[in-house]
């Protein structure tokens, strides 16, 4: 099973849609800046979710959490993560921990978020319920962020999360 894993930080504050009138609006936006934090892992075929959250930081610890929360939900199958070169994922810990549960890890090559799927998940989310909402509280604010994850419009996604990449044939000049 391959599984394509990024973190995602949502930060509480006002996401502007579009907006245009001849009369000045005010909009309510919360203050303060309080986040929330996903560590997603995207199944690649069935685009299923498994995620470990947090309101503090996305570390070592929480990939490990990631990781053994994989290998419990898929403990008979083969698994390989795809992943960035984020510094808390390739760190001594992980890699040890990846090969005491079985799971095989394959990292990107630099500057490159566009081959990682799970990239255009999080740009789902965060269209589906940050752009021109307001949540009164941070509560609210992480429910309607595990509620699109936890139940996304699969009609949306299936032309979305496709293993469709550009690829560019060498050329002589």
């Amino acid at each position: 099973m391959c599984f394509f894993v990024d973190a995602a930080h949502f930060v509480m504050q006002p996401f502007l849609g579009f907006l245009w009138c001849f009369v000045r609006q005010f909009i309510r936006s919360p203050s303060g800046r309080k986040r929330f934090n996903v560590l997603g892992a995207l199944h690649a075929t069935s685009q299923q979710i498994v995620a470990v959250t947090n309101d503090t930081y996305i570390n070592a610890y929480s990939v490990a959490k990631l990781l053994c929360k994989l290998a419990v939900d898929f403990r008979d199958l083969p698994i390989t993560l795809v992943m960035d070169n984020a510094r808390y994922q390739r760190c001594y810990f992980i890699m040890d921990l990846a090969t005491a549960l079985g799971i095989e890890l394959l990292f990107l090559p630099p500057y490159s978020p566009n081959l990682n799927l799970i990239e255009r998940f999080w740009k789902y989310v965060k269209k589906q319920c940050l752009y021109s909402e307001y949540y009164e509280t941070f509560p609210d604010f992480k429910q309607a962020i595990l509620d699109t994850i936890t139940h996304p419009c699969k009609q949306s996604l299936s032309s979305l999360l496709t293993l469709n990449f550009q690829t560019f044939n060498p050329v002589t000049l």
